[in-house]
């Protein structure tokens, strides 16, 4: 790993995912969009580092990274959830396919949904939010990240749906074929895809078959 960092501090924002602030080393820089690899800065974990993406702005004094749990693997996003404030973690240089190419649609599963984060904060400090949209799923309402951020920068673009509930003001069901359908009007704009590798591979397979051309997908490879 390249560089250690420390964390401040961390707190929910869904039941399940927590927002990580940690400082900032000295000659650090990214693109939103790009991740790093996170390892817990003890004997045990040292060599368990995972990817995750950072969600702040690029040019934020601190970093900032939303993470999800997952308790029933008992690995490094639990170990992650239970850290206190002053733990050390070690941090890669950043990597990545998924860039910000121009105005388009963005279409996440889940957590697949911080690579976004940083985009869509870049885009809505620089006024350059109008154009874009968001197809966003989760399996319940309480499981969106940072849903009144998101409906706050895109009004009516943005659209959640919701797989396992149907509740007021979510769409119900998976963005399939037929959902990619009914929500979007114009299929030669940029469609960046991010989620499971299941999720990834059916939403692009959909949007190839309406007519999206392969270079205006950008996903990580």
């Amino acid at each position: 790993m390249e560089y250690r960092v420390t964390l401040l501090m961390s707190e929910f924002v869904t039941h399940d995912v927590k927002r990580f602030i940690v400082t900032r080393p000295e000659g650090f820089s990214f693109e939103a969009g790009e991740g790093v690899e996170l390892a817990i800065d003890h004997p045990d974990w040292q060599d368990e580092g995972r990817p995750f993406t950072p969600t702040c702005l690029a040019d934020d004094r601190v970093l900032e990274f939303t993470i999800k749990a997952y308790p029933d693997h008992q690995g490094v996003t639990a170990a992650l959830h239970g850290l206190a404030p002053g733990t050390g973690l070690l941090m890669s240089a950043p990597f990545g396919t998924i860039h910000y190419k121009g105005p388009g649609v963005f279409i996440a599963g889940g957590a697949g949904v911080t690579p976004f984060i940083a985009i869509l904060r870049r885009l809505a400090r620089d006024g350059a939010a109008g154009g874009h949209g968001l197809l966003f799923s989760n399996k319940t309402p309480a499981d969106v990240i940072c849903e009144k951020e998101f409906r706050h920068i895109l009004g009516r673009r943005c659209i959640l749906t919701c797989t396992d509930e149907d509740a007021p003001g979510y769409a119900h069901g998976l963005i399939d074929q037929a959902f990619l359908k009914a929500h979007v009007a114009d299929f030669g704009q940029h469609f960046y895809v991010c989620g499971p590798p299941a999720f990834n591979e059916a939403v692009n397979e959909a949007l190839k078959a309406l007519g999206a051309a392969p270079d205006l997908l950008v996903f990580e490879e």
